[in-house]
């Protein structure tokens, strides 16, 4: 029995904790965590030493953001293709020897503006890379129950280290400059990459290649358009983290121009809004349980706006510091259901592409708040721009109306594995395009009904990989309807036809219950020739090759 298994199955907040596994990890990412804040605190109060412009300072959080909105999306399809384990292995060596660039060339005297701002680049391609791997991977560390606890304690662990790290990184900066600040952070990566070596991860048995990386990532984005509970939540997402981008980006503007502070002082106001998404995420359970999660996420929202509004105003450090308490709480309370909402509604099969989509949102978020924000505060002053976020921030409880984020509760997470078809004719892997077609006996009075439900039908066929769907009447025969659409090759019709989750599959056995023939679904899948593409030889085609499927004579699709 795995250490998965053995969960305590208590759904409290601590439960994952007790499985040496995950607390070995989530250790050892508490230290990286740290590393990370105190590379942007000293990152960030070395451009104020090196350059006085504001885009400038703001343009850290972009460097360090950008990466997760440029290659999140492959990172995920990677991390869904291949080992999740080596996948972050690989991502930790690119930070570390990124951050021990860094490090290098803030002792030697080298460091300038540019180049501050790509050594940050770097690292932050580096936790691009890891993160979706990390989180897809916390679902094979810890029960389903305590799965939300786990993506909570994740969101404490950046944020314990948010609280700490900008005091320590404060003094650390303060006592012994930024170049040592940048080697503590190279060093805080070793203990992760160590549990990482130490996990040994079984992969999942899959009797198929790996997708090619322009079609992962296009699954991955195709699901997340096709689903509205995704699709939803990234939009949210961004809407929530271009605004809210200002806090990050301007804190240290707000410290130097506003409370007239130093690096010291920075680093308090830092560890306030960490220490306020902590106590945010260990009220998320009960949170999770009064509110639906568009109650929750709207007052967040709403609170959070007016405290970006009171920080703006206030030239006070203690009504500052009040202020990001309550920021803190209100940001992560938003980001984390955000992420569990994703976490609890998507199948294994596209877990990290789904994760990255959302990471993708709020880096992209971030990192184009950040640049907006900056240049707002260097014309018009660090309180304007700080304003001017709180009021669209306040603007985005009107996309409640159009893009409401649903409650996920015991979200059916496990696909559905179909036995291949019968197959009479030599197919290779990549034999292809596959045509399916598949056709539907149904009373006219039904006709409606029906029509509604085959566009239901239509959503889970395209998040899972069908191309071209249609769905078509006979008008010579008003009963006969006829579904069709294709997948690109015979690998990608047997991948769609296995990544169905029991809830979509159900919406597949509703349609085919307006089927009124005494006889089965008539069902065709057609390997589509286009001029040109075959050839003869020896009174055959030449241009599919390979052993047949396996078939079982089934009609099912």
């Amino acid at each position: 029995m795995n250490q998965r298994a053995r969960g305590s199955g208590t759904g409290s907040l601590l439960a994952p904790l007790r499985l040496p596994l995950f607390r070995r990890i989530w250790t050892a990412s508490l230290l990286s965590n740290l590393g990370f804040m105190i590379l942007s605190v000293g990152a960030a109060w070395n451009m104020t030493l090196l350059s006085p412009r504001a885009e400038l300072v703001a343009l850290v959080q972009t460097a360090l953001m950008l990466p997760m909105m440029l290659f999140a999306l492959p990172a995920g399809a990677i991390a869904d293709m291949y080992d999740r384990r080596k996948v972050a292995l690989t991502a930790l060596v690119i930070s570390l020897v990124a951050g021990a660039g860094l490090a290098a060339a803030a002792f030697a005297g080298l460091a300038t503006p540019w180049l501050l701002l790509g050594f940050c680049f770097l690292v932050g391609t580096g936790m691009a890379l890891f993160s979706p791997s990390w989180q897809a991977a916390v679902a094979e560390q810890v029960p389903s129950e305590d799965l939300p606890s786990a993506v909570a304690l994740n969101s404490i662990s950046f944020n314990v280290a948010r609280s700490i790290g900008p005091a320590i990184g404060g003094l650390i900066v303060a006592a012994a400059g930024t170049s040592l600040a940048f080697a503590v952070n190279t060093l805080c990566y070793v203990p992760l990459f160590i549990a990482m070596i130490l996990w040994r991860r079984t992969p999942l048995p899959t009797r198929l290649p790996p997708e090619r990386i322009d079609r992962a990532v296009s699954s991955g984005v195709r699901y997340a358009i096709h689903s509205p509970a995704i699709r939803a939540v990234i939009l949210r997402t961004a809407a929530i983290g271009i605004p809210g981008s200002a806090i990050s980006s301007l804190l240290p503007l707000v410290t130097r121009d506003l409370i007239a502070g130093q690096a010291q002082t920075y680093g308090i106001l830092l560890g306030a809004f960490g220490i306020g998404s902590v106590l945010g995420a260990i009220a998320l359970p009960r949170i999770r349980n009064a509110l639906s999660g568009e109650a929750a996420l709207s007052l967040s929202s709403l609170l959070l706006a007016l405290c970006i509004a009171a920080i703006g105003l206030s030239h006070i450090l203690v009504a500052t510091i009040l202020a990001l308490l309550i920021a803190g709480a209100c940001w992560m309370t938003a980001l984390t259901s955000l992420n569990v909402t994703v976490q609890m509604s998507v199948p294994r099969w596209v877990a990290g592409r789904a994760l990255a989509a959302y990471q993708t949102a709020i880096a992209g978020g971030v990192a184009v708040g950040s640049w907006i924000w900056g240049s707002i505060a260097e014309h018009l002053g660090t309180s304007s721009a700080l304003l001017t976020s709180a009021a669209l921030l306040a603007a985005t409880l009107l996309l409640r109306q159009v893009w409401r984020v649903p409650d996920v509760t015991a979200a059916n997470r496990d696909t559905i594995e179909l036995q291949d078809p019968e197959v009479r004719l030599a197919l290779s892997g990549r034999s292809g395009p596959i045509i399916i077609e598949i056709e539907y006996r149904v009373d006219v009075d039904e006709a409606r009904a029906f029509y509604d439900r085959m566009r239901k039908l239509r959503a889970a066929r395209l998040r899972t990989g069908a191309y071209d769907w249609s769905i078509a009447r006979d008008i010579a025969d008003p009963e006969c309807w006829i579904e069709r659409f294709h997948c690109a090759t015979w690998n990608e019709y047997l991948r769609q036809r296995s990544r169905s989750t029991a809830d979509e599959r159900s919406l597949f056995d509703e349609a085919r219950l307006f089927h009124r023939s005494e006889a089965s679904l008539r069902v065709r899948r057609l390997l589509e020739r286009p001029f040109g593409s075959v050839r003869w030889r020896d009174n055959a085609f030449a241009a599919d090759s390979g052993p047949p499927a396996s078939a079982d004579g089934l009609p099912s699709i």
